[in-house]
């Protein structure tokens, strides 16, 4: 295929530039402003994956009262929605590609007189939380965020996490897991939970 040459005249102040596929002019001065750091580096808090979606933080979570969601699980699901879709920067899963990988955050649980064991060292590495819970137990488990149940015989294995919490990587599961820690405990227990740090 033969390449052709266009010669374009391009306004002070711009600049050419591929958006979304098209090549476009845009504005220099906006494009300096753009914050090009890792998206971990941009959502550190549901505020800041609000911002990047362009929603208002304050207005939502009014809407979310206004609606009744006041369940500690219910809110945090609505937040880790946000900041999920913030962290995966246009990503969604794609349940008909059964070749597709999608990643959740692993969440462990420890009790109080489990961490009262552990160095403040070893709590910082893991950013653990503190729960206080339990689960139950017939003919094979059933207990806590994720469980391999069995009737008579181990036959499947269940996790109760949201398919709109996909990631897209790895790295970005990992991530969401530990800055937002709290969020997932909250989400997963329905109960409110604290960091060892504020207990």
């Amino acid at each position: 295929m033969a390449k052709q040459v266009l010669e374009v005249e391009i306004p002070a102040g711009k600049k050419p530039a591929w958006v979304d596929g098209v090549l476009k002019l845009v504005d220099c001065e906006q494009e300096k402003q753009k914050d090009n750091r890792p998206i971990t580096e941009r959502v550190k808090t549901f505020e800041d994956a609000c911002q990047i979606l362009g929603i208002d933080a304050e207005a939502i979570q009014e809407q979310w009262e206004n609606a009744g969601l006041t369940m500690i699980d219910e809110i945090a699901y609505q937040k880790l929605r946000i900041i999920t879709a913030a962290l995966n920067e246009g990503w969604e899963p794609d349940f008909t590609n059964p070749d597709e990988y999608r990643y959740y955050p692993y969440l462990c649980l420890w009790t109080k007189e489990e961490l009262e064991q552990k160095t403040d060292e070893w709590k910082d590495e893991r950013n653990l939380q503190l729960w206080i819970g339990g689960g139950s137990s017939n003919y094979g488990a059933n207990c806590g965020l994720a469980s391999a149940c069995s009737d008579f015989a181990w036959s499947s294995a269940s996790a109760d996490l949201s398919a709109r919490l996909a990631h897209k990587t790895e790295e970005l599961a990992i991530y969401s897991g530990k800055q937002f820690t709290e969020l997932w405990a909250n989400y997963t227990t329905g109960k409110e939970v604290k960091s060892w740090r504020n207990s």
